[in-house]
């Protein structure tokens, strides 16, 4: 049997293969792994529909692969595929087989057959969904809450549990006959490690693909935009304190809190008095729509390179629900499994760029977007209070670009400052949290 490659939607053609999990001869069974492909949008993991044997692989490791063109033949046992398999690409919004055997790398995806008929009927692949059952087993709960995400849905609150703090670690009672601790020398300091250049020696050509591609494809749409830029500091020194505060309560729920679900937060309650901030518009710059969702995208170095997954509905959520939401896709990122659904709909957008270095940078505008904002990184420095004394103080920079076709000087202003005041004095987002 042929087996061809599915159409994964997003109106992809073709994807580059990354890495194959079998070889001609093997003996593969029933959602085992054959290979992971790559599109400009997503990577997806491939198994197997049938048991047999791989008998042929129609693609090499970084070759491009056709959607409805063959990719391994597997010999098979009469009976196990009722008639010939057409030469057509199965549509994802009804294929069966699109949620079946697409699967998380390197790991099944564990549902009950019930589970994946209510992931089908909601058009979810299960490879998007995170699993919080038994050895990552899907749940309904995680198709609930997946499709409450997606749609801005209110569930039901489930039933309330008391998150009890760890028990304190047990101290052996002190004896007279005990002798006290031998000082120990401190830990040795690891040398780091100085990565080599990488020197071949001669040029060489390779074809511009997957995820790059896309970049290709945004940032010369985003040529066409004319930015305006604006940039400001801001003092972060309540906000510091506030999330050391809540930094343990965060983990004792299983969940790190980092500043940007702050960042994010308060950035969708100052879009809600600047929807213009949080619009798009189209081709033709005859229309601006004002979109209802906050979801906002979080620029994201990833080993693929620059990924921009969003939270979505941003405006319905608490600061704990964005940080939950971010624990998510981070661990997708690190793991290149972002989904489709995860990389698409972004409707305004925030680059950390401050988590790597640097202070102020030039945020280029994501299409069909007008608004980007980028951090630097928090510095420690001196300031003057409101006494004229100098104090420390925690300082982190942020530049803004907007599309100047629609916004201008003065609204990206007020916004920012806004931006800032919920940041600056955090009790203040309290009035205004929904």
């Amino acid at each position: 049997m042929q087996f061809k490659l599915s159409d994964i939607g997003e109106g992809i053609m073709e994807v580059t293969v990354k890495e194959w999990y079998v070889k001609e001869g093997d003996k593969v069974s029933q959602f085992d792994s054959i290979c992971e492909v790559q599109s400009d949008k997503a990577s997806v993991t491939i198994t197997s529909r049938y048991d047999g044997f791989i008998r042929k692989l129609y693609y090499d490791v970084d070759s491009i692969a056709l959607v409805g063109k063959p990719l391994v033949d597997i010999e098979t046992e009469a009976g196990q595929v009722e008639g010939p398999q057409e030469d057509v690409v199965e549509t994802p919004a009804v294929s069966q087989e699109e949620h079946t055997h697409q699967e998380i790398k390197g790991h099944k995806t564990q549902a009950t057959p019930a589970v994946r008929r209510l992931a089908m009927e909601n058009n979810i692949k299960l490879s998007e969904v995170v699993g919080t059952g038994k050895d990552s087993r899907i749940l309904k709960e995680d198709i609930l809450n997946f499709i409450a995400r997606q749609t801005g849905a209110i569930l039901p609150p489930a039933p309330f549990q008391e998150i009890r703090p760890p028990p304190p670690a047990a101290v052996a009672p002190s004896t007279p006959a005990a002798k006290p601790k031998e000082k120990t020398s401190p830990p040795s300091i690891p040398t780091p490690v100085i990565p080599k250049p990488v020197f071949t020696g001669k040029d060489h050509t390779e074809p511009i693909k997957g995820f790059q591609k896309a970049m290709v494809k945004t940032m010369s749409a985003a040529l066409k935009i004319p930015h305006f830029g604006y940039k400001d500091e801001v003092d972060l020194s309540l906000l510091v304190r506030l999330r050391s505060e809540l930094k343990g309560l965060a983990e004792s729920r299983g969940v790190k809190l980092s500043y940007m679900p702050f960042f994010i937060k308060a950035a969708s309650l100052a879009l809600l008095h600047f929807p213009i901030l949080n619009s798009s518009l189209d081709e033709n710059c005859t229309n601006i729509t004002y979109k209802a969702a906050h979801n906002i995208g979080l620029a994201m170095d990833t080993s693929q390179g620059l990924l921009v997954p969003n939270v979505k509905n941003v405006q319905m959520l608490s600061v704990f629900e964005i940080a939950v939401e971010l624990n998510r896709l981070q661990t997708l990122g690190a793991a290149g499994q972002l989904g489709t659904a995860d990389l698409t709909g972004g409707t305004f957008t925030i680059s950390n760029i401050g988590s790597i270095g640097g202070t102020y940078a030039k945020p280029v505008i994501l299409p069909p977007e007008v608004a980007i904002g980028a951090l630097g990184k928090i510095q420690v420095l001196p300031r003057f209070n409101h006494k004229g004394e100098v104090v420390k103080a925690h300082i982190m920079n942020v530049s803004w670009s907007a599309d100047h076709r629609i916004i201008d000087g003065a609204t990206m202003c007020r916004f920012s400052n806004l931006w800032i005041s919920y940041l600056e004095n955090p009790a203040s987002m309290v009035l205004d949290l929904k």
